[in-house]
């Protein structure tokens, strides 16, 4: 059997310094806020080349404080993309604050840019791109669209650390980027964590105040907060597999680059990446016509798949009442033929042939 991901081959890549970092701190009897959460910020800081970068528990948070400090408040609309996990629109409405969906394209699976001009309301107050499975939306264009109305630009790149458009990173467009370091992800941790990038002070130090408990002094508290940092033992991990990822992601670009050789010439609608674009591959998301034949087929000859995005998030239970009777065909009809092969660094050339041999015996 192929898995969907793999995380083994990962951690025997850094295993022994995982392991010696995480003695360290067991040692140290430092876990919350210590010498590794500041050294990880600034080293992603650095990666993506903003100034300051700030750990907090998870890929929601990050998101959901982001929000909060751009100034996102009850009744803002926030324009963002459908064809995504659901951790955006809740960040959204923990502010208060009401999600106006693009629809998307159907080459990329991000959000039309096209599309945000003519969404722009008196209420809107921000948009929130999502990177979707590895690819950068064209952020030229939503920072040209944000700029000219005034708008803040908070960046969903959960699925696409180290994604690039013209060498700059994701994540250094807008006002900030919200990453996750859920154990699938492109920079994987050891459970839950999230990180926030930017180059506004203030923002950061609103930030930094939100997540531990709305104090800047210990028992000072200026306003309400959350409890959201990230823990001492995910950054001296994060720290070791941040130091690996640049060879990580060339490992799912190598994967991809077989696919997509392989792939070639079949019936199915393949991954894209624009002149000027590096795509991580978060996943390697193909669409097919009869998607559940396909992937019984596939799971018959031991090729394990998943399925991102099945319901859309205007179609979901929780959203359908204020969504009821909104059309985004290209979503729509993306969410019923996507499905997302084997992908995850340290693959080995006999599995991605495996993948290849069995998609091509069954398209």
């Amino acid at each position: 059997m192929v898995p969907l991901f793999d995380p083994k081959p990962q951690h025997e890549r850094v295993a022994g310094e995982v392991e010696a970092a995480s003695r360290a701190v067991m040692e140290s009897g430092q876990f919350i806020l210590g010498p590794n959460v500041q050294a990880f910020e600034k080293e992603v800081a650095d990666y993506h080349g903003v100034n300051d970068s700030i750990g907090v528990a998870s890929g929601t948070d990050a998101l959901h404080l982001a929000l909060l400090a751009a100034g996102v408040m009850p009744g803002d609309e926030v324009i963002t993309s459908p064809f995504s996990f659901i951790a955006g629109v809740e960040a959204i409405y923990y502010c208060g604050a009401v999600p106006v969906f693009a629809d998307i394209r159907e080459d990329t699976m991000n959000m039309d840019e096209s599309s945000l001009e003519g969404l722009v309301t008196e209420r809107t107050r921000a948009i929130m791109p999502v990177h979707i499975f590895g690819l950068s939306c064209d952020m030229h264009q939503v920072m040209s669209v944000a700029r000219h109305h005034g708008l803040k630009v908070i960046e969903d790149c959960a699925q696409a650390f180290g994604a690039r458009i013209d060498g700059q990173p994701v994540g250094s467009f807008g006002d900030a980027g919200c990453f996750s370091f859920f154990p699938t992800k492109n920079l994987g941790g050891y459970g839950d964590g999230g990180q926030v990038t930017t180059n506004d002070a203030e923002l950061a130090a609103r930030i930094r105040m939100l997540r531990n408990h709305g104090s800047e002094q210990r028992y000072y508290h200026d306003v309400i907060g959350f409890n959201s940092r990230l823990d001492e033992l995910q950054a001296a991990a994060l720290r070791i597999k941040l130091r690996h990822l640049d060879e990580f992601n060339a490992a799912r670009r190598y994967i991809a680059g077989r696919y997509l050789e392989g792939l070639s010439g079949l019936d199915l609608k393949l991954p894209v990446e624009g002149e000027g674009y590096h795509h991580v591959y978060g996943q390697f998301t193909i669409q097919v016509k009869d998607r559940d034949a396909f992937r019984a087929a596939l799971n018959e000859r031991g090729i394990a798949s998943a399925i991102y995005y099945p319901i859309p998030l205007h179609r979901q239970k929780v959203t359908e009442g204020r969504f009821r009777g909104v059309r985004l065909p290209v979503c729509d009809a993306v969410s019923e033929t996507c499905v997302s092969l084997p992908m995850f660094p340290g693959m080995s050339d006999a599995q991605a042939d495996e993948v290849i041999a069995a998609v091509r015996a069954v398209v």
